[in-house]
């Protein structure tokens, strides 16, 4: 396991299987605010059993070097996710790059909290799996997305019509990346 992060007010870590139903609760409370965002998900993403084999999988993947699948957690409620955060499609030598992904529940909003959770997220991919380059995407309505990754210093190098497919449509999408200045050969 990796160690588990904190700040002042958030604990992000992978999810075991004890997490599986604050997992579902937290997706089925925030389907309607996350769906215009995100891709269609499979008949059975909202039901234990999916994220039963779910939670595998991010750990094999995690151990692989392929990814890593953070969820978020409040000190103060520490058995309730309000969020999570996907660092995925690690690409090791010589490109030491990967991609972003994120959401927060709705009523989570505005409070700074995925700000705090990215911030120390990055900091242990950049430092601890030694990667370079983080890319991160958002659709261009979703300015609070964009004003979120230049708050972290994300800088804009594009954008991609038809990037991805979302709810259903091809969205285009503003490319951004942040670079670990700090990053060092490994042998």
């Amino acid at each position: 396991m990796p160690a588990t992060l904190y700040t002042s007010r958030l604990i992000v870590r992978l999810a075991t299987q004890e997490d599986i139903p604050a997992i579902v609760a937290h997706l089925v409370e925030n389907r309607d605010f996350l769906v215009p965002f995100e891709p269609i998900r499979p008949s059975d993403f909202y039901d234990r059993s999916y994220w039963r084999q779910q939670v595998i999988r991010s750990y094999q993947q995690f151990q692989a070097g392929h990814a890593l699948r953070l969820f978020i957690f409040e000190r103060d409620a520490p058995k309730v996710v309000i969020g999570s955060i996907n660092f995925n499609n690690f690409i090791h030598y010589p490109f030491y790059c990967c991609s972003l992904g994120y959401s927060i529940a709705e009523s989570k909003q505005g409070q700074g909290l995925m700000r705090e959770a990215l911030t120390v997220s990055i900091v242990h991919v950049f430092n601890a799996m030694n990667c370079h380059r983080i890319q991160a995407n958002y659709m261009p309505r979703n300015q609070r997305s964009g004003n979120l990754l230049k708050s972290l210093g994300f800088t804009v190098e594009g954008e991609a019509k038809d990037y991805l497919l979302i709810h259903g449509v091809w969205e285009d999408h503003v490319l951004t990346s942040l670079t670990n200045l700090n990053w060092t050969t490994r042998i």
